[in-house]
């Protein structure tokens, strides 16, 4: 049965069709028939912020710490503008948000009109895919491929841009389960290519796990199989600062974060390794340095749900695309039908000398007696916390590396930082969307004075909403 609706009740039907119980936002002019159908329901949560840039980071914060998309809506011109920041620092590290932007009547378009901007061509750098919708019978549609492109394949931010028009007159509601998208990402590896991977893990003299954030986006599953395999082989790990959390802090293959920030023994590792396993990571400059001399001795896999990731930086030997879940489930079961083989005499070499570095104790600082050492005031707080239900979020800077140094993380989606954008001022907007999605946890802010400047008027929209 088809239905007629204004294009404003539109939205907010397919949010609620996509299962989305909270959105950030920020009202104005153009989106006011938006808001006035919000206003009329209950089983949408509108989280009034007080800055666009904020609403975008809560959104991150949202999405990152349940693995479901954040939702975010601003209006025409500079809300638009404002979410830039955001929507950058989401497609740099992968996060999947979803924001709606008013704008300016379809017949005002191009006149320069008041708080008109070129929404579309301003955020088609720093989405993964943005719509203007000009007719109001396309607008379900069009919003339910938007959570389709955000969450499925690599996931990333995508922007619908609603004029107010288009918000007022009346269209036909598409239901969510008609729709078939072109976009369908390839998630299962080639079996070959795995099974290549199979036998130079057989022959593996000094092999090294190397994981990113592409394990978490690829949900629960990925972390499992992750730690099923690490276990399974006894070869280390170490990961990017987007993938902490993905294997255990505390767990015996561990080395510790990778590259410029990380330890020693990690990026020792990664130099003298024979086999480098990449797992949803991209090989970042953080951690490669330079590329002529990175990682110099090792034959290269990389498994990536992204083709433009595969051979961007790093030349590689075992290139496989495919979803992080799909491909360990099939190497996993391609690894032990082949007899479970690791050799098994130079592996215990090879945790020797990984042992040997571990003495240098890289991260050792002198204590003082007369003011707090930052390394001891989060060495503190990981003792006093580290039982409790917690998520941390950070800011960027100097602060952001010692937490992600001296804090543990046991669990995937408990780490909320900006990575690849490196974004002052993430952190507590971010911090918001968690404790507002998780209401019972602790919910810690790591930050540095100048950057809690960049979004302290978040402080208002924390205390509106009682949140500890």
């Amino acid at each position: 049965m088809t239905r007629q609706m204004t294009g404003a009740k539109m939205v907010v039907q397919a949010l609620k069709d996509q299962g989305v119980d909270t959105v950030f936002g920020y009202p104005g002019g153009a989106v006011l028939p938006i808001y006035d159908e919000i206003f009329q329901q209950n089983d949408i949560k509108h989280v009034l912020v007080r800055h666009e840039q904020g609403a975008i980071h809560a959104a991150e914060g949202y999405a990152r710490s349940t693995g479901k998309p954040g939702v975010a809506l601003v209006t025409s011109g500079p809300g638009a503008t404002n979410a830039v920041t955001g929507l950058t620092d989401a497609l740099m590290d992968s996060i999947p948000i979803v924001v709606f932007s008013g704008q300016v009547p379809t017949f005002m378009i191009g006149s320069d009109a008041f708080q008109e901007a070129d929404t579309v061509g301003i955020t088609r750098p720093c989405t993964k895919h943005n719509w203007l919708v000009k007719e109001t019978d396309t607008l379900s549609s069009t919003i339910h491929e938007a959570f389709h492109v955000a969450t499925s394949g690599r996931p990333g931010p995508v922007l619908v841009d609603i004029p107010k028009d288009v918000q007022f007159a009346t269209g036909t509601y598409a239901e969510k389960t008609k729709r078939k998208s072109h976009y369908q990402p390839q998630v299962k590896g080639d079996i070959d290519a795995i099974t290549d991977l199979v036998k130079a893990m057989e022959k593996a003299k000094r092999p090294v796990f190397y994981t990113g954030g592409g394990v978490i986006n690829s949900g629960t599953a990925a972390s499992q199989l992750l730690r099923e395999l690490v276990e399974a082989t006894g070869f280390p790990i170490t990961s990017t600062l987007m993938g902490l959390g993905a294997y255990p802090a505390s767990g015996d293959k561990w080395l510790g974060m990778l590259g410029m920030h990380g330890l020693y023994e990690a990026n020792m590792a990664m130099h003298d390794c024979d086999l480098l396993i990449n797992i949803g990571a991209r090989f970042d400059d953080r951690i490669t340095g330079l590329i002529s001399e990175f990682s110099p001795k090792s034959k290269k896999a990389h498994i990536d749900i992204d083709a433009s990731s595969i051979n961007k930086v790093i030349h590689v030997d075992i290139p496989i695309l495919g979803d992080v879940a799909h491909v360990l489930e099939d190497l996993l079961k391609i690894w032990k039908s082949r007899g479970r083989v690791t050799d098994k005499e130079n592996l215990a070499k090879w945790w020797a000398k990984i042992n040997e570095w571990k003495t240098v104790e890289c991260l050792n600082y002198r204590n003082s007696d007369t003011v707090i050492k930052p390394q001891y005031a989060l060495q503190r707080l990981e003792a006093l916390t580290k039982d409790r239900d917690r998520y941390i979020t950070t800011e960027v800077g100097q602060h952001q590396m010692w937490a992600a140094q001296f804090l543990g993380f046991e669990d995937p989606n408990r780490w909320m930082t900006s990575g690849g954008l490196g974004t002052m001022g993430y952190g507590f907007p971010a911090s918001i969307g968690v404790q507002l999605a998780h209401p019972d946890a602790l919910v810690i802010n790591v930050a540095g004075e100048a950057s809690w400047l960049m979004n302290m008027q978040e402080l208002g929209t924390a205390i509106q909403y009682r949140l500890p």
